[in-house]
This record gives structure tokens, sequence and C-alpha cells, in this order.
């Protein structure tokens, strides 16, 4: 199936498999790539020398086009920018809107260009620095995520961009691929789905919780890092939504002791960073300390299996998926349903 995805990028199929921390690695990135999707590799929780080894173990395992996704508000982005160019990576992909000058230099590069954002404003305003494509987020969307359905989202970026749009958050089958199409997408991101693969390196335990999940074990909540984020229902979860705010102080104290260990930081230093992401933020002490354990929460669960004290960031979709594919089988299954969609389609029923 071709679309403006499949012929800027030069993958096969016009799905998406987005760069979720902890999660998408070279294993899982190089077996969607290899299933003809855009398989995009979390950067942000590597430091840039893994990330350099993390591109060249992906060029090892395929010789498909992938991506890369950057924090722009990062301290080190350049250099990360220079590390896809110099590795010859085909996309690069931001969790927040990248500056005009880096579109500018990853274009110069020949790299594509295309940022996630979650509302149309942020769209045009990348549209218009020059970003090739865009990803665009609707509250069904695991992690940080905004609260307009993507239903109502997708239609209004696509009519305020004249870039190629693809659509993310709640999407995991071929009908939904058809259903963005028909709205104007190039195609479909998918997180939750990718994750909930064979190919995945979350542990077997965390990818049972997610298999268990109803889809209103998913919430919203704002108490683990002051922005809204979509994740299981746990125990840690409901206590800090339920607490006051000095109990919630308390267990994100008790929480933080054993996430000090693994993440090797201070208190201080926690509490430093926290402080930074507070700035402009209206957040409780609780969430402050949070804030700062946020990436050490979500490897509790994605890499240490730690379901009873991590976080398991989630689209609304886990509540509807009930088995483990390969990447290949999950690609195949998506394109072939759409296909079938499209045949009952055009032949009126």
């Amino acid at each position: 199936m071709e679309t403006a995805l499949t012929k800027l990028t030069g993958v096969r199929h016009p799905v998406v498999q987005t760069g979720m921390g902890w999660v998408a690695g070279p294993r899982l990135v190089s077996a969607s790539a290899d299933a003809g999707a855009l398989g995009i590799l979390a950067s942000a929780t590597m430091t840039t020398e893994q990330l350099r080894q993390a591109v060249r173990e992906v060029k090892s395992r395929t010789d498909a086009p992938f991506g890369v996704n950057l924090r722009a508000d990062a301290g080190d982005a350049r250099e990360r920018v220079r590390i896809i160019v110099d590795e010859g990576v085909r996309v690069a992909s931001f969790a927040l809107a990248p500056s005009r000058e880096l579109i500018a230099e990853l274009k110069d590069a020949g790299v594509v260009v295309i940022p996630s954002v979650g509302a149309r404003r942020h769209a045009e305003k990348v549209a218009a620095w020059g970003a090739d494509a865009v990803i665009v987020q609707g509250g069904e969307g695991g992690g940080h995520t905004g609260d307009v359905a993507t239903t109502v989202l997708l239609p209004q970026v696509v009519d305020a961009v004249d870039i190629p749009v693809v659509a993310a958050g709640g999407f995991h089958d071929g009908r939904g691929l058809v259903a963005a199409l028909a709205y104007g997408a190039a195609g479909i991101a998918m997180g939750t789905r990718f994750l909930l693969t064979s190919d995945s390196t979350v542990p077997d335990a965390v990818k049972a919780r997610y298999l268990a999940a109803s889809v209103k074990d998913v919430v919203v909540t704002s108490a683990v890092d002051g922005l809204p984020h979509r994740m299981l229902r746990t125990d840690l979860v409901d206590a800090l939504t339920r607490s006051g705010r000095t109990r919630a102080l308390l267990h994100a104290v008790r929480g933080a002791a054993g996430f000090r260990k693994l993440s090797g930081l201070s208190w201080s230093a926690m509490v430093r960073d926290g402080l930074a992401m507070k700035h402009g933020k209206d957040l409780s002490w609780s969430q402050v300390l949070l804030a700062a354990n946020t990436p050490v929460l979500l490897k509790a669960s994605m890499v240490d299996g730690r379901t009873d004290l991590g976080v398991m960031a989630s689209g609304q979709v886990a509540g509807v998926i009930e088995d483990l594919p390969s990447c290949a089988e999950l690609v195949a299954r998506v394109m072939s349903e759409a296909e079938q969609v499209l045949r009952g389609l055009t032949a009126g029923g």
C-alpha cells in the first residue's frame, strides 16, 4: 500500500512503530523495519555512546529504513543529531517540537524529520519550520497525552497542514488504518500494539499485566509527574491518585528510596531534576520527586519487570489486545485486514 508516508520514508507499509523509552530498542526496531513498518529507536533513555551503538546494531540486523526519536530539549540534542547524520539514519522523530535550526540541519543532511505533536497549533508550527511530516497523537495514546480524541484531532491537523500526517492514539488493527486513511492521514503509528509483540524485550510478567487489562484499567493521571500521563492502573498509581498531598509525598519518598538505587542519583540530584521539571508547572512536592524518577519508574517495569514498583505507560488499546504476535505477523495482519476492509467498501458492503 503506497501512501505519502511510504514514499517519504521508503518503507513498504504505512505503519510506524513509535519510539518508546526502554521498549523500542534495536531488537524491536529491526523486527519492525524488517516487517515493512517504520521502526523508531528510542534514544532519550540512552547515552550518546549507547545511541551510536544501538543505531549500528539496528543496521547490522536490517537493511530497511528506520528512525531515531530524540528529545528536542535535551542538552546534547545536537550531538545526537550528529550521530543520526553520521550513521545514515533515514528518519529523525521528536517527542517535543524541534527548533527551526535542528530541522534545517537534519534536512540539509538528507534526514527526514517527523516530529510528534498533540495539538493542531504545534503541527502548524513544525510544518512552517520545514518538518517533512508529523505524527499526531490523540488522547487515547499512551504516555504523556492530551485530552482531545484522535477522531477529532486528526482531521483538524490534516486540514491545517500540507505535509503528510500520521495518526497515533487508539490504533491496533487494519480497520484503524483504513479509518485513518479516510480521515486523510498517510498512515498510523502504534506503540502499545508493538510493545505487545514477541519481538518486544519487555518482561513476560509485564506483558501479562497489559494483556489482562480492560479498557477501564487504562487511566490518565497527573499524580505521577504533574502532567497528564496515560498508564495502566497499579497499586502505586492508585495510591498516588487517591492520597492527599502528605500521604502522596510519603509514597513518593518510599518509592524513590528504592528507585534511587536503580538510578544512582543522590537525593539532591533527584530533587534538582524534579525542580527543573517543576518550572512553570503547579506540581506538588511528591510530583517533583517522582518527576525526576519517571524514566526510572518506567525502567522498573519495562526492563526489570517490577510491576509492583514501576509505571506502565499504555494506550487505551491495551484493553482490546489479546495476543503477542511477532512484528512480521502483526504488520502482515494489519495490512491484510486493511485490504479486506477496503475491498468490502468498494464492493458496497
